[in-house]
């Protein structure tokens, strides 16, 4: 990253993960003019690609993601909640696995397979149904 003060190079100086691992904060120190700022640096989500097969890649989407979760969990009362939180939660198990930018579909539907059987068997059946 380039100082926001004069162009140069920076160097990190001091490095937390927060919001469940979905933002990076960093103390940066200019090489050249020595100023300290901080940034806050998170996945770019519009950006990501997801690999479907060798050849084919599609934008992933996280409203996608949301709704295979929420149709699955449409049995119970509180899909709408339940769904936004497990969304939440998926999301920050499948930022790690971002590779380059992109995710194969496969890494997708594990981790939210695993999500599901944790917080109801019922759901995880129907998702793994739709998502062979």
């Amino acid at each position: 990253m380039v100082c926001v003060y004069c162009g140069s190079k920076t160097a990190v100086s001091n490095s937390r993960s927060r919001q469940n691992g979905l933002q990076v904060w960093r103390r940066r120190v200019c090489t050249d003019c020595k100023a300290v700022f901080t940034t806050l640096e998170r996945v770019d989500q519009e950006l990501a690609m997801m690999v479907k097969s060798a050849a084919d890649f599609q934008p992933f989407s996280r409203d996608n993601l949301f709704l295979s979760i929420y149709d699955s969990l449409k049995h119970r009362k509180t899909a709408l909640g339940d769904a936004t939180a497990l969304t939440d939660t998926t999301w920050t198990k499948l930022v790690p696995v971002f590779v380059e930018g992109s995710i194969e579909r496969q890494d997708i539907v594990d981790i939210v397979s695993s999500t599901l059987e944790r917080f109801d068997h019922a759901a995880a059946t129907h998702y793994q149904a739709f998502h062979p």
